[in-house]
C-alpha cells in the first residue's frame, strides 16, 4: 500500500491520521468540501487537498490505495460512490485509528465531553516528561499548533469518540471516561444505548480504567480495575483539595492520589472546568507511571486547547473568549467556570446550534443553560450533515430562555451588531463554523479604545 486517499481530509480526526501517514512516508490525498485552516495547513505540510467531488482526482491505482472516510460525508457523494463500485479497499476513520493502535500501549480518553482537553493534556505530560507518545487529538493544541505529536515509543495517546460508536475501534491499556451524557441521539436512540456503549467501551480497556467519580460502571461491565476521579470530592481515587482560582483564572490545588499528595499543582488553563480534567489527565499519567513531580511541571505548562475556553482578547474592561461547547451540560459548565473567573461582570455569549437533531432533542437544556448569561445572541442552527427538520429552528431554544437581554441574529447580521454593542465579557460557543468569526471579533475587539 503505497497511497491513501481520504474522503473528508478536513475534519480534526481525520487531518492527524492523514499527518500520520505522512509522516510515515505514503503519497496522501483526499477531499474535503469546504477549505479551512486546517485544510490549508495539510496542503502546507505537502498534502494534495481539493475541494470539488472529483472521483477523477483519487489515485488510479486500486491495488496500492486505501480510501479512509468519516461517517459525516453523504454516502451518495460521486467519490464515495467510486470508490465502492471500482473494489478499493474502503475503511472508516475509526477502524483506521484502531488499526494504527493495535499491538501499541494505547491510553483512550472518553466522554460526551472533557475528552479533548483531557487527551491533549495528557500527551502533553507524557511529552514534557520525556516519555514520549503518539497523540491523535480532537482539536489543535496551542502548545503544539497540531492535532498530531509524533513519536517513535510505542506508547498512543488517542481521544475516543463515542460518535457512530468509533471508540469501540480502540482496545486500550489504560482509559478515562469523564461522562456519560444523553448526546448523539440521532445514532443511538436515547440515553440508555449512550450508557451502555460506554459500557462496552470499558469492557475493552485491559489495565485501569478511570471514571468520574459517580459514572455507572462498575466491575460487572469490566475485568480492568476500576478507579475514580473527581475535581473536589475525597470520595474519588485523585481529586483536587486547596484549590485557589489566580487572577487569570487558573486554579492552584493539591492533588490527592493513591499514592500521596502533589502539593502546589498549577493549572495552566483557566476555569474550575480544566482544574478537573488536570486531576484526570494526571491521573492517567501517574498510573502510567510518570513521576509525580514530572506530571505537575506539565501541567503548570499546559496552554490549553484552540476553541476550549480560549482567551483572544483580554483588557481590563474587555474579554473576549471562544469556546466549543455545543451540549447543554458542557454549556453549563463553561458559563459557570466564565461566572466564577468574570464574577459581577456582564456576560453575553453567543450562540450557534449544532445539528437539527440535538437541538431537537435538548432544546430544553439549551434554553436552561443558556438562561445563565446576562446576555444571549442566538444564531441559527448550524446543519452539518444533517437535512432541515420541519418546525426545529434556534426559536425552540430561543423562547424558554429566560437571560435578562436576548435576540436572534443571522451570522451576516453579527458583525454589525456586535460593533454597535456595549461589551463587557463576550464569549462564542458552538461546533458548526462559528469558529469564523474568532479572527473578526478579535480584530474589532482589539480596535475598541
Amino acid at each position: 500500500m503505497k497511497n491513501i486517499y481520504f474522503i473528508g481530509i478536513g475534519g480534526i480526526g481525520m487531518s492527524a491520521i492523514a499527518r500520520y501517514y505522512k509522516f510515515k512516508g505514503y503519497d496522501v490525498s483526499g477531499y474535503d468540501r469546504t477549505p479551512s485552516p486546517l485544510t490549508a495547513q495539510l496542503e502546507a505540510e505537502g498534502i494534495r487537498v481539493h475541494y470539488d467531488d472529483r472521483p477523477d482526482l483519487i489515485p488510479a491505482d486500486v491495488e496500492n490505495t486505501l480510501v479512509v472516510y468519516t461517517p459525516a460525508v453523504p454516502a451518495d457523494l460521486g467519490e464515495m460512490v467510486t470508490v465502492r463500485e471500482k473494489g478499493y479497499r474502503v475503511i472508516k476513520r475509526s477502524r483506521m485509528l484502531g488499526e494504527i493502535s493495535e499491538g501499541q500501549r494505547c491510553l483512550a480518553v472518553a466522554g460526551t465531553h472533557g475528552k479533548t482537553t483531557t487527551s491533549t493534556l495528557t500527551a502533553h505530560i507524557l511529552t514534557h516528561s520525556g516519555e514520549g507518545c503518539t497523540a491523535f487529538l480532537g482539536g489543535i493544541s496551542r502548545n503544539y499548533g497540531t492535532n498530531l505529536l509524533m513519536s517513535h515509543t510505542r506508547t498512543v495517546v488517542a481521544e475516543a469518540d463515542e460518535f457512530d460508536r468509533s471508540f469501540l475501534q480502540l482496545h486500550p491499556e489504560i482509559a478515562v471516561i469523564t461522562a456519560m451524557d444523553a448526546d448523539h441521539l440521532d445514532i443511538y436512540g436515547d440515553h440508555e444505548h449512550v450508557k451502555q456503549a460506554f459500557r462496552e467501551f470499558a469492557s475493552q480497556v485491559s489495565g485501569t480504567l478511570i471514571k468520574k467519580l459517580g459514572l455507572g460502571i462498575g466491575p460487572e461491565h469490566t475485568g480492568a480495575r476500576i478507579l475514580t476521579y473527581h475535581s473536589s470530592d475525597p470520595a474519588a481515587d485523585f481529586h483536587a483539595c486547596n484549590a485557589v482560582p489566580g487572577g487569570d483564572g487558573c486554579f492552584t490545588f493539591d492533588l490527592v492520589w493513591p499514592g500521596g499528595t502533589i502539593a502546589g499543582v498549577r493549572c495552566g488553563a483557566p476555569g474550575r472546568v480544566n482544574m478537573e480534567n488536570s486531576v484526570a489527565a494526571a491521573a492517567i499519567a501517574l498510573v502510567y507511571g510518570i513521576a509525580p513531580d514530572a506530571v505537575k511541571k506539565a501541567i503548570g505548562t499546559f496552554t490549553g486547547v484552540k476553541r476550549r475556553l480560549e482567551l483572544h482578547v483580554a483588557k481590563p474592561s474587555l474579554t473576549y473568549i471562544d469556546d466549543y461547547a455545543h451540549h447543554p451540560a458542557e454549556l453549563a459548565t463553561a458559563i459557570s467556570s466564565l461566572r466564577e473567573v468574570f464574577p459581577g461582570r456582564k456576560l453575553t455569549a453567543i450562540f450557534q446550534p449544532h445539528l437539527f437533531t440535538r437541538t431537537r432533542d435538548f432544546a430544553e437544556g439549551f434554553a436552561e443553560a443558556l438562561s445563565a448569561v446576562d446576555k444571549l445572541i442566538l444564531l441559527d442552527i448550524y446543519p452539518a450533515r444533517e437535512e432541515p427538520i420541519p418546525g426545529v429552528t434556534s426559536e425552540i431554544i430561543f423562547k424558554d430562555v429566560t437571560a435578562p437581554e436576548k435576540v436572534m441574529l443571522k451570522k451576516p447580521e453579527l458583525m454589525e451588531y456586535l460593533e454597535k454593542e456595549p461589551l463587557d465579557v463576550l464569549v462564542t460557543f458552538g461546533a458548526g463554523d462559528i469558529d469564523r468569526f474568532v479572527e473578526p471579533i478579535t480584530r474589532m475587539l482589539e480596535n475598541r479604545i
